[in-house]
């Protein structure tokens, strides 16, 4: 009988989190798409990334610098310090934030989908259909 690995036993935790989210009533729910928080102009443009949890959730926020530059304040979870990036032009910082967020959220779902290929309930099915094949 072999030991199972603690590390494939969270992430089949996190796996059936994620494909089986309970939200409680009232409480802030991860959307598929991130709209930006923000005016049709580039100050404050926001965009918030993927995630199940606002600690380790990615945001991107646009702000107005002197001289029309334009800086992205990139911060993981909700009080952490800004990685600022720019200067730059109001429309490369609205792209910034665009590229930012979409890349997030294909590195989001590429690892949702990675560790739901490694849950329990993947492998028992692909135990099933090897069994249908002998």
């Amino acid at each position: 009988m072999t030991q199972s690995d603690p590390t494939d036993e969270a992430l089949a935790t996190i796996a059936s989190i994620l494909e089986y989210p309970q939200t409680p009533r009232g409480s802030e729910e991860p959307t598929t798409a991130s709209p930006p928080i923000a005016p049709v102009g580039a100050d404050g443009y926001t965009k918030i990334g993927p995630g199940p949890m606002a600690a380790i959730r990615f945001k991107w926020s646009v702000r107005r610098g002197e001289n029309d530059e334009y800086f992205v304040d990139e911060m993981i979870g909700e009080n952490s310090a800004p990685i600022v990036l720019g200067p730059m032009s109001a429309e490369a910082a609205i792209k910034m934030v665009d590229e930012r967020e979409s890349e997030a959220r294909a590195r989001f779902e590429q690892i949702r989908r990675e560790m739901i290929a490694r849950s329990p309930a993947a492998e028992t099915a692909e135990d099933v259909r090897r069994a249908g094949e002998a």
